[in-house]
């Protein structure tokens, strides 16, 4: 709940009082974050702020890791950190992220 709320205070420090009509939100697969979660919380705060009503649009872009041991990009659909070579010697370089993508006002 604290997440959302903390995406809605983003969002009303923007726009003010103006009434947003959608809210595009990124919440990378590796994130820890549950999408649908985000969801249910955020028609229950927003109910009486100035996005109430407003449509929850959420992208969920997969992990990107790369493989230092034999140098390739690859996807990550969880956290089990494991190159398709067989090596755990790995860095995450996309999926972690929480980011309000666009605003639309009425």
């Amino acid at each position: 709940m604290s997440i959302t709320q903390s995406v809605i205070d983003v969002v009303t420090k923007r726009t003010g009082s103006d009434r947003v009509a959608k809210v595009h939100l990124r919440i990378g697969k590796l994130s820890g974050i549950v999408p649908d979660s985000v969801r249910f919380c955020f028609e229950l705060i927003a109910a009486d702020s100035p996005l109430a009503g407003a449509v929850l649009v959420i992208e969920e872009p997969l992990g990107l890791a790369h493989c230092r041991e034999c140098g390739e990009d690859f996807e990550l659909r969880d956290l089990i950190l494991l190159c398709p070579c067989g090596s755990a010697d790995v860095a995450v370089v996309a999926g972690t992220e929480l980011a309000v993508k666009s605003v639309e006002v009425v």
